[in-house]
């Protein structure tokens, strides 16, 4: 009987031995991959950014372009300033407006793209003309619900009028392939291109609209076949950001030559 208790003693004590051995390993080897994790993060980013504003091509070194072409800087959403103290190289989209520190919960009643809480800082990308030096685009985070999980997505407009889309890239969401997941389909995307965001009078007039919308059509673009949910979402993701609680009047300072001409 005691030859039997040692025996499952010690397959106990392997057991659990093996068990902190390989906690050990995978611990250890989280923390060295972190920075390697960080890394690639943000690469992809640079990579995302650049597919935003149409410049991305294959074969591409990602990183040199955007470090030769891109100014990334933190802005406030409150005044509309610079966040000095803030690197953008090491900001967070998403912590900040998960932090009740730098974020403001959104009242239900404004709250169109179910987003919760709204960062009070942001970061911002500025993209150069290569020959002249001048901004050529400004590149916004966006996000809002779709029908299965929240879209994130940078949107390109051009810096001469803050107004006119230059491109437009959903690089992270849950939507259904082959009906919502489309935002991320070239062809739908380039619809969107030359598309203007506000009208004469300020407000948002972008929409989405079903049956088509026609090439002249300033303000309209094709909803999404069979995704009914999935384009409500996007249009309401525009109406809220490009509005008064979200970049509108960071964009008419910016209009004003604030932040872009640094």
């Amino acid at each position: 009987m005691s030859k039997k208790n040692d025996s499952l003693g010690k397959t106990i004590f392997v057991v659990v031995a093996l068990c902190l051995v390989c906690s050990i390993i995978v611990s250890g080897a989280a923390i060295g991959l972190k920075p390697t994790q960080k890394k690639n993060a943000a690469l992809d980013m640079q990579r995302n950014v650049l597919a935003a504003a149409g410049i991305l091509e294959p074969g591409m070194d990602a990183a040199q372009v955007y470090n030769e072409r891109v100014e990334s800087m933190v802005v406030s959403l409150k005044d509309y300033t610079e966040v000095e103290d803030k690197d953008p190289t090491t900001f967070d989209n998403r912590k900040a407006a998960s932090d009740p520190e730098t974020s403001t919960d959104v009242p239900r009643s404004e709250d169109i793209a179910s987003i919760g809480s709204r960062e009070d800082i942001t970061q911002i990308y500025i993209i150069r003309n290569q020959e002249t030096n001048q901004p050529e685009t400004v590149v916004l985070h966006i996000r809002g619900y779709g029908l299965w999980g929240t879209m994130y997505g940078l949107l390109a407009l051009s810096a001469d009028d803050m107004n006119t889309v230059k491109g437009l890239n959903f690089y992270e969401h849950g939507e259904t392939p082959g009906l919502g997941g489309e935002i991320t389909n070239p062809k739908w995307v380039q619809k969107w291109i030359g598309k203007k965001i506000y009208g004469d009078d300020g407000k948002v007039k972008i929409e989405l609209v079903k049956g088509g919308a026609s090439e002249d059509a300033t303000y309209k673009v094709d909803a999404l076949s069979g995704a009914t949910l999935t384009s409500n979402g996007v249009e309401h993701l525009f109406q809220y950001w490009m509005g008064p609680n979200g970049y509108k009047p960071l964009l008419d300072k910016m209009r004003e030559g604030a932040l872009i001409n640094g």
